[in-house]
């Protein structure tokens, strides 16, 4: 094949740039990366990274994997400024190449800002399965205060605001989720871990978790003091409840037990409390 000409004088494009737009010669810009051998030594996890590493039955498999046939899929990392490569995608490759001995991993290396990190790591792993809702909650956050920080940056006109409304709605898509489910999880974590560590053990569902997320810290405290001692997790409609009385500056340590020590058969719900839309 012949070798790609440019147009007339020296210094002039290709034909090939002239007639591709920026996002497809950025994307055959990705696409030549070569992937690299690095020591896993040398890779260093993603600040804050939301999703937990388990050495639980599925990593043996994947480290049983690894031994057999080597790391299948290359890793994505960054350089880190302090030496060494930042992960953005492939802890759980880097945790079982380690539990299998292995000690090289292969990668590729590019270079990104923060922001477009942050969103990477996210993308990468929030479809995974196994994801705990505390996870998600802190990932979608992450996500959500790096496209804001990436739009504030980028467009500072009336259409700058347009972007961070449609942010939410971008992650939903994203992840196949509802805009209202995308909110409620970043509401999540306003919980206190105490709650929020319920909710990952399914002691309490997730939409009396969104609205006891609406509590005060100290109320949130007071609650859960009282689901351990009376051994009871909170209704939606309890949890409603609670937060009906929080908004209205009213609920006391006297007010979350009495709630609590309730049949949740029996509600006394005089139907004032709106329950959430259904998406």
């Amino acid at each position: 094949m012949a070798a790609r000409k440019s147009l007339g004088g020296a210094g002039l494009p290709p034909l090939a740039d002239l007639f591709s737009t920026s996002d497809e010669r950025a994307l055959e810009a990705q696409t030549q990366e070569r992937v690299m051998m690095l020591p896993v030594s040398e890779l260093h996890d993603f600040p804050g990274h939301p999703f937990q590493v388990r050495d639980d039955e599925e990593m043996e498999k994947l480290a049983e994997s690894i031994t057999q046939h080597g790391v299948l899929m290359p890793g994505l990392v960054r350089p880190r400024a302090a030496g060494g490569y930042e992960i953005v995608a492939g802890h759980r490759r880097k945790f079982a190449s380690m539990k299998a001995g292995i000690r090289e991993m292969p990668v590729i290396v590019r270079d990104m800002d923060d922001d477009t990190a942050v969103i990477l790591m996210v993308d990468s792993n929030v479809q995974r399965e196994n994801v705990l809702p505390s996870e998600k909650a802190r990932a979608y956050k992450m996500k959500l205060d790096a496209m804001k920080r990436q739009g504030e940056r980028t467009d500072l006109t009336s259409a700058g605001i347009r972007q961070k409304l449609s942010s939410v709605q971008k992650i939903a898509d994203d992840a196949g989720e509802g805009k209202t489910k995308i909110q409620q999880y970043i509401k999540i974590n306003d919980l206190i871990p105490e709650l929020l560590e319920m909710v990952d053990g399914n002691e309490i569902k997730f939409n009396p978790a969104y609205e006891l997320a609406f509590l005060r810290p100290e109320e949130q405290a007071v609650l859960y003091d009282i689901l351990q001692a009376e051994e009871v997790t909170p209704s939606l409609s309890q949890a409603q409840r609670l937060k009906r009385a929080s908004q209205e500056g009213r609920l006391s340590e006297q007010d979350i037990a009495a709630i609590m020590r309730e049949e949740k058969a029996q509600t006394r719900d005089t139907g004032k409390v709106t329950l959430p839309a259904k998406e």
